[in-house]
């Protein structure tokens, strides 16, 4: 997450506004990623991150969506790759729920199915979360939006039922930028319901799908934040886990998201100690959408390649090294189909294309790739 002007936005709300930014995220991803790319090594020639991940005891995977397994050589990649997959933007609340009368599960069953065939678990991004919500929600009274909740929890879970390794229930519940008692992330179900809405969505997802295995899904208490105190995030998110648990609903997995923005600091023997307050919680904790944003760096494509590398080896080295952390999951994994990529400011501010992530746009193993590697393939 980042922030920008006078309030506090999330990486995706970037994306665009409102219903503007999922009406262009409905309707494609950029052409130039469906189009033809340069002859480069066979894709299975290059030794998996899964598999060198099994090594450490962890599993490896990254985002995915409808792109990324229309797209031969991208799917193959992430195929070849990914132990574990979670959906980008597809099962979010704005896509699946355009208008109140209308439900569209095309894309989200394409890449339940598509994880099925490919014999990869697959993670449900994400069910409640307070931003990039439609703007016929936001018109609704408090209480239609508390049944809202509801039924999309029951109808998501019910559809999915068994087909799931882990939800992400409730994303990015904290945003201290917004003022709210708490550090709470202000938006439709705050508003409605104030906090008791996240233990109310755990309680209902425990109830649709008694098996799945439930998270939290967070950004912020990995950094020494440099937008804002990181003390809401981490005591805020501890308390929470507590809170919900004392209400008898077991948190499965705590996912911290990780986006290194260039201005962000990693202390790895504070994020250790971290990991562990929550590992005594319970939860496993996965590292859930690991990037590096290189709009910062300076040098030439090779210069900020090593400099990207470098942050995903210190990362990696540390999250290595905690037990609990179970799964380290990139936020895509080849350039052209990150977020970071996909935001046109993204462009603005650097002034060149965005490379934050272990493949470049054709699919081409980078720096990155071999930091995380040899983190990965090391002895225990």
């Amino acid at each position: 997450m980042v922030q920008r002007g006078a309030t506090a936005l999330s990486r995706r709300r970037v994306l665009g506004s409102g219903l503007a930014g999922a009406a262009a995220l409905a309707g494609g991803w950029p052409a130039s990623r469906g189009q033809a790319r340069v002859a480069d090594a066979d894709i299975a020639s290059v030794p998996s991150l899964g598999a060198a991940a099994a090594n450490r005891g962890v599993l490896f995977g990254t985002a995915f969506d409808i792109e990324s397994i229309d797209t031969p050589r991208e799917a193959a990649l992430y195929r070849h790759h990914a132990r574990i997959l979670t959906t980008d933007l597809s099962m979010k609340f704005v896509l699946l729920r355009p208008a109140e009368d209308q439900v569209r599960w095309e894309n989200a069953d394409r890449l339940v199915d598509w994880a099925a065939k490919a014999g990869i678990p697959l993670r449900g991004h994400c069910l409640i979360w307070n931003e990039f919500n439609p703007p016929w929600l936001m018109k609704l009274s408090a209480q239609r939006r508390a049944y809202w909740l509801d039924r999309h929890i029951d109808e998501v879970m019910t559809r999915y039922a068994g087909r799931l390794q882990s939800w992400d229930v409730v994303n990015e519940p904290f945003w201290p930028g917004h003022g709210k008692p708490g550090g709470f992330r202000d938006g439709p179900w705050l508003d409605a319901m104030g906090p008791d809405y996240i233990v109310r969505a755990m309680k209902r997802a425990r109830a649709a799908d008694p098996t799945a295995r439930l998270a939290i899904n967070e950004a912020g208490p990995e950094w020494e934040n440099p937008f804002g105190p990181t003390k809401p995030y981490r005591e805020g998110l501890l308390q929470l886990i507590d809170r919900v648990q004392d209400a008898g609903v077991k948190v499965d997995v705590i996912g911290l998201q990780c986006h290194w923005f260039p201005d962000f600091r990693f202390d790895a023997s504070a994020f250790r100690g971290y990991v562990r307050q929550l590992a005594k919680r319970g939860p496993a904790v996965y590292i859930t959408e690991l990037d590096v944003n290189d709009g910062g760096f300076r040098g030439d494509i090779a210069a900020r390649d090593r400099a990207v590398a470098d942050r995903y080896r210190q990362f990696v080295s540390a999250a290595l090294s905690e037990p609990a952390i179970a799964a380290i999951i990139t936020w895509q994994l080849a350039d052209g189909a990150s977020w970071i990529t996909r935001d046109p400011k993204q462009w603005t501010v650097a002034g060149r294309a965005p490379r934050p992530l272990p493949f470049d746009d054709q699919y081409r193993p980078k720096a990155a790739y071999h930091a995380l590697y040899e983190q990965f393939a090391a002895s225990r």
